[in-house]
């Protein structure tokens, strides 16, 4: 496979902007695919270009395997993003993905190629570990947690087939999640934006604000009225300070 390919399989430009000022890279939540940031891509073009990502098992790959750690996808994300440092790059993710575009971001710093921004969501800080076992739950156990989060369309749920095809990939992120443990390092040079809800029963406000440990750049915590989802209620919010975040380090 050609490395076209291999990158064409990852990212999905939904709106390609080849003139744009900037790129952002958005990672998915847990069970989340490339798709829910559509909007993001819709309304962030032509001055932006996002590149959403799509990981291995789900919708269109849903046939290869999956990746199994948080460190696993970081490396293949960042590996093929060292060659797109030309003009600023910023990484976006929520939950999960937020815990993948801060070790990409942790990666491509290494590399000498440090990202214009990192923006993360509804996730607590790398250094405030939880004990969580969703992943080890029986199926119904999983499903009682989607509902928990909302996730996932409720109507959906209750939809034998649909459960049975989102299960196996939702456990796995949910083991990828939860067996990752932080390596201490050097803080972060790139600014970051963190984004919580002030509801959100798996990021606390004060842990989303020790993101503020792991970087020696500008800092901001954006606190939004919501449970974990509360993303979907606030996107004119985030949007803003998506494109103002890059926008200033084009300017």
């Amino acid at each position: 496979m050609v490395a076209a390919d291999v990158e064409d399989n990852w990212f999905r430009r939904f709106k390609p902007s080849p003139d744009a000022k900037a790129r952002l890279v958005c990672l998915p939540h847990a069970g989340g695919s490339a798709t829910f940031y559509f909007p993001v891509a819709q309304a962030l073009a032509p001055d932006i270009e996002v590149l959403a990502v799509q990981y291995p098992g789900r919708q269109d790959r849903r046939h290869e395997p999956f990746l199994t750690s948080i460190d696993a996808i970081a490396d293949r994300v960042a590996e093929l993003l060292r060659d797109k440092t030309d003009r600023p790059l910023g990484l976006f993710g929520h939950s999960m993905g937020a815990m993948v575009a801060y070790e990409v971001a942790r990666r491509l710093e290494q590399a000498g190629a440090p990202v214009a921004g990192l923006f993360v969501s509804g996730r607590r800080a790398p250094s405030r570990q939880r004990d969580e076992n969703v992943h080890t739950r029986t199926d119904d156990g999983v499903i009682t947690e989607l509902r928990r989060l909302s996730g996932t369309e409720m109507d959906l749920l209750g939809d034998e087939d649909v459960v049975r095809m989102i299960l196996p990939v939702v456990r796995n992120d949910y083991r990828a999640v939860e067996t990752y443990r932080y390596t201490p390092g050097p803080p972060l040079s790139t600014p970051v934006v963190a984004f919580t809800g002030t509801d959100d029963p798996v990021a606390s406000v004060d842990e989303v604000g020790s993101w503020a440990d792991h970087t020696a750049g500008d800092f901001e915590l954006v606190t939004l009225e919501g449970g974990h989802f509360f993303l979907t209620r606030h996107q004119p919010v985030i949007l803003r300070h998506l494109s103002e975040g890059l926008g200033a380090v084009h300017a």
